[in-house]
């Protein structure tokens, strides 16, 4: 696949513009009724993050990484503002969501409890796009379509190189380290195998579509979804009920 990298606004740009804007919606006592988001895991090298962007500019909704969620789940001043921006409805959906949790997730230290409710933020206001960090663990599936990205390691390694301009030894190190972090995080807070499709509704392999086709059948898998009232408290819904929406 190729890609070129687009030029974006400083991280601290992008939070604070973000938490603006919900802020003013917020205020508006703004509501959509249909408020999905698309949870994005991937195998590194694979080329998820130009799928994620093109998905971001094509359904015209807001795009989270890795990069921003860890810089908000750090901060916890930064994080309680980011949740001030719920309002109550959408506080108690928060709060709900990360009590259905249960025991499957682990809460050892500070950083977990922000990054879980960052994520949690981000899925409660909706139209949104998140990369990485657990989110397809974290937000229920009836609000999510959750998409897993995956090469041949022969693939993400021939990406790597041409993409960081390294040798291809390189590359292959670089995949290692950054794949074993990945499934290390999510196994340790998520007690989940990240790359088991059971947890995912797509996955798909960047070696046989380019980027045009693969944001296509993400698009349609979006689109197709029956998405129910979002702006109702998602668990006041029995299964029944949702199949029907």
């Amino acid at each position: 696949m190729d890609f070129k990298t687009p030029a974006k606004a400083s991280m601290s740009q992008m939070i604070e513009s973000q938490m603006k804007r919900w802020e003013v919606d917020q205020k508006k006592k703004y509501k959509k009724p249909i408020r999905p988001v698309i949870t994005m895991s991937r195998l590194p090298g694979s080329g998820a993050w130009f799928l994620a962007r093109r998905l971001a500019e094509e359904l015209k909704i807001d795009y989270f990484d890795r990069e921003i969620i860890e810089e908000v789940a750090k901060s916890a001043k930064v994080s309680k503002r980011l949740i001030s921006t719920l309002d109550e409805q959408d506080r108690g959906i928060l709060d709900d969501w990360i009590d259905a949790l249960g025991d499957r997730h682990v809460w050892p230290d500070e950083y977990i409890n922000h990054l879980t409710k960052v994520v949690g933020t981000v899925g409660a206001h909706g139209h949104a796009i998140i990369v990485g960090r657990g989110a397809s663990f974290i937000i229920p599936p009836e609000v999510s379509l959750r998409v897993l990205v995956v090469a041949p390691l022969e693939v993400r390694i021939n990406n790597v190189a041409a993409w960081f301009k390294i040798s291809k030894e390189e590359a292959k190190t670089r995949l290692t380290r950054v794949e074993s972090g990945r499934n290390t995080f999510i196994r340790k807070y998520f007690r989940a195998d990240p790359t088991d499709p059971v947890h995912y509704d797509l996955v798909i392999n960047t070696q046989n579509f380019d980027l045009e086709a693969a944001t296509r059948i993400v698009k349609e898998a979006f689109n197709a979804r029956q998405w129910y009232d979002y702006s109702i408290r998602w668990h006041d819904y029995s299964v029944e009920d949702i199949k029907k929406k």
